[in-house]
C-alpha cells in the first residue's frame, strides 16, 4: 500500500533527472521502471541501468507510506502532459497490483513490479571526496566531452579521463580524444582530492551529470574510488561504475615545438567554414591557407563543387597549407568563449595545437586530413 499527492512540477523535475538513465529497450522487465519509497514526507525517486544509478529526493504529502516500481518512461510522459500547477495523486492497492494516478478529471492506471525485486548498485568505500561547482565540472566536460571516441572497440577512449596532473599548479585535468582530436581543459586542483586515482567516466554518465550540472547551480560534492564515481547536486545523487582500462599516454601526442602562430576571431572563423563546407559535406574536408595576416579557407569537390573565403588574420610566418575535417574544427571553435583562437603550426602533416587566447586552462589538437 502507498498513498502520496505531489505537485505536478516537483514531481515532473525529478522523472525528467532519473527516466534519461533508463533503457528504453530492456530484456530484464525492472530496469525499465523507476523505484518510488514514499515515507516521512518526501518521495525518493531512483533509477538504474546497472552501470549508472540515480535517485533524488522530492517533498510530498504522504498519505502512507510504501514502495513500489512503475513504467519510468510511461510514468514520465503522463506526466509531462497534465497541466501546468495540477495536483498529482498516486495510490498503490495491494489488492489491485496497479498504481492509480489522478490528477483533477484524469485518471490512469499503471501496471508495477514490486520494491524489492529493483536492483540497488552496490557502492565501494570511496576514499577521494572534494567538492566544486557545477560550473566548473559542466565547463570541464563541456570543453572535452565532445571528442570522446564512439567507437565502441575503443573502449578505454569511451569516456573522459579525470585525474590529477602536477606541476608548478596542481590541477583537475579532463582529457578526451578520439584518435583524430585531443581536449584537455583542467581546474585548479580541489582539496581532498590529492592522490586521487586517474578514472575513466563513461560517455553516458558525463552526459547524465552535464545535464544535472546545467540545471542545478551550486557546489557538486564528487567521490570515487578506482572502480565507482559518485556525484551529490542538491536533492540528486548520482552514482556510476568506471570505465576499466587504462588510458593511453596522452600527452605525449600534444606537440611541443610547433612554431608557427595564427590568431583569428573563432566566431568569424566558424562562419567562414560553415559557408565554404556546403560543398563538402560527403568528403568533410576543407583546407586553410595562410599568408601574412590573411586565413583562406577553400573546398572543393568533383561531385559538389568548390567555394573559398577569406578573413584576416594575426600571422607573420612561412605560407602554409593544411587540411581538416570540418566538424572537428567547428567543435573547437564552439568551446573558444574569449574571443580569439590561437593555432599553433608546424607543417601540413603535423598536429596543431589551437587555444582559447583568453583561456590557457583549455587546450585541443587536431589531426590534419589530406585534402
Amino acid at each position: 500500500m502507498m498513498q502520496i499527492t505531489i505537485e505536478k512540477a516537483q514531481l515532473l523535475k525529478s522523472l525528467a533527472h532519473t527516466q534519461s538513465v533508463v533503457e528504453r529497450r530492456q530484456t530484464i522487465p525492472i530496469l525499465s521502471n523507476v523505484l518510488i519509497e514514499a515515507g516521512d514526507g518526501r518521495i525518493l525517486i531512483k533509477a538504474t541501468d546497472n552501470e549508472i544509478e540515480i535517485q533524488e529526493t522530492v517533498p510530498a504529502v504522504v498519505g502512507t507510506a510504501g514502495s513500489v516500481t512503475v513504467p519510468a518512461h510511461k510514468l514520465y510522459d503522463i506526466v509531462k502532459r497534465l497541466p501546468d500547477g495540477a495536483q498529482v495523486a498516486m495510490q498503490v492497492s495491494d489488492e489491485t497490483g496497479v498504481l492509480s494516478l489522478t490528477s483533477g478529471r484524469a485518471k490512469f492506471s499503471l501496471s508495477v513490479l514490486p520494491a524489492d525485486g529493483f536492483p540497488t548498485m552496490v557502492q565501494e568505500n570511496m576514499p577521494f571526496s572534494f567538492g566544486m561547482t557545477s560550473t566548473d565540472l559542466l565547463g570541464l566536460i563541456n570543453k572535452t566531452g565532445f571528442a570522446v571516441s564512439m567507437e565502441e572497440t575503443r573502449y578505454n577512449l569511451n569516456g573522459i579521463y579525470l585525474h590529477e596532473k602536477q606541476g608548478e599548479a596542481a590541477a583537475l585535468t579532463a582529457v578526451a580524444t578520439d584518435g583524430h582530436r585531443l581536449a584537455c581543459a583542467k581546474i585548479a586542483l580541489p582539496a581532498g582530492a590529492e592522490g586521487m586515482p586517474g578514472v575513466i567516466i563513461p560517455r553516458k554518465t558525463i552526459g547524465e551529470i552535464a545535464k544535472l550540472a546545467s540545471e542545478i547551480e551550486g557546489d557538486v560534492a564528487v567521490s570515487l574510488s578506482a572502480n565507482q564515481i559518485r556525484f551529490s547536486l542538491g536533492d540528486v545523487v548520482l552514482a556510476s561504475r568506471l570505465i576499466d582500462g587504462t588510458y593511453p599516454e596522452y600527452e605525449k601526442v600534444i606537440p611541443a615545438a610547433n612554431e608557427k602562430v595564427a590568431e583569428a576571431d573563432a566566431g568569424v572563423l566558424s562562419g567562414v567554414i560553415e559557408r565554404v563546407s556546403v560543398v563538402s559535406e560527403k568528403s568533410r574536408g576543407i583546407k586553410l591557407s595562410l599568408t601574412t595576416n590573411l586565413l583562406r579557407v577553400t573546398a572543393a569537390s568533383a561531385d559538389e563543387g568548390s567555394a573559398e573565403d577569406e578573413m584576416d588574420a594575426v600571422y607573420t610566418g612561412d605560407d602554409l597549407e593544411i587540411g581538416f575535417n570540418y566538424r572537428y574544427l567547428l567543435d573547437i571553435l564552439g568551446q573558444i568563449k574569449g574571443g580569439s583562437v590561437r593555432m599553433s603550426l608546424n607543417d601540413n602533416v603535423s598536429p596543431v595545437v589551437l587555444r582559447d587566447a583568453a583561456d590557457d586552462g583549455a587546450l585541443y589538437v587536431l589531426m590534419p586530413m589530406r585534402v
